[in-house]
């Protein structure tokens, strides 16, 4: 594939705070279709990786490409309305707002374009994600798998083409992983491109036909999800392999 059919790219991007570089030239395509995993430790730098996609930061040197077009000087909500959707690692829901106004707020204010039926759109995100028997309830009221339920019911309500996941999968149990990987398999068949950060390698190698390791601020490998796990600089940065 070419650059030129990627729904979103980096392009040589680093990132810098003083004299501490987190990131050095990432450059790394996304294609249409795809459930890319991004793994790597503590401090590889793929949060801030994520936040460069978004707009939370600017990089220091580099652009981003989102459908073709340098979006590297637009802000997270002008990304966002250009359809790059994004989940945080710890959910953030409007904890005074019932669970259906969370979700309308994205509709009204995520969307490039306003819907015909903004509560409509809003309730299909809720059905989507199993959430619609508790969309009267208070944010503050979830537990931990429907907060994160809540996250991805946001975003999708914003009509993402690229989504991406901040470490969804932490402090879930096993059966509520397999409820989450359903859930994004579901989302990806509506034609989503899902790029994924998670620690819990069991959940990505269930789910995406790619993954890219970072460690130290660079990406390792990329490729294939088992001969990515398999690569001896991935077992090494990774799992703490001897070199």
């Amino acid at each position: 594939m070419t650059s030129s059919s990627t729904v979103l790219r980096s392009d040589g991007i680093s990132m810098s705070f003083g004299d501490y570089k987190v990131l050095r030239e990432i450059s790394l395509d996304f294609y249409p279709g795809e459930i890319v995993g991004v793994l790597g430790p503590n401090g590889a730098g793929k949060t801030t990786y994520m936040n460069l996609l978004t707009g939370a930061l600017r990089p220091t040197d580099g652009s981003v490409h989102l459908m073709n077009e340098d979006v590297t000087a637009f802000d997270t909500a002008e990304r966002c309305h250009r359809g790059l959707g994004r989940t945080h690692q710890v959910p953030r829901p409007f904890l005074g707002m019932t669970v259906f106004e969370n979700v309308l707020v994205a509709v009204e204010h995520g969307r490039n374009e306003m819907p015909d039926d903004p509560v409509a759109a809003a309730w299909e995100a809720l059905e989507e994600t199993g959430l619609s028997h508790v969309a009267n309830r208070r944010g503050e009221t979830l537990g931990l798998l429907d907060r994160k339920r809540l996250e991805l019911s946001r975003a999708l309500a914003t009509d993402p083409k690229v989504l991406l996941l901040d470490e969804i999968g932490g402090g879930l149990t096993d059966t509520e992983g397999d409820d989450l990987v359903a859930l994004v398999r579901k989302i990806h068949g509506r034609g989503v491109t899902i790029i994924w950060i998670e620690h819990i390698m069991r959940l990505l190698m269930e789910t995406c036909s790619r993954l890219v390791c970072m460690a130290g601020g660079e990406v390792i490998a990329d490729g294939e999800p088992q001969a990515v796990i398999d690569s001896p600089e991935v077992q090494v940065a990774y799992f703490g392999a001897a070199a």
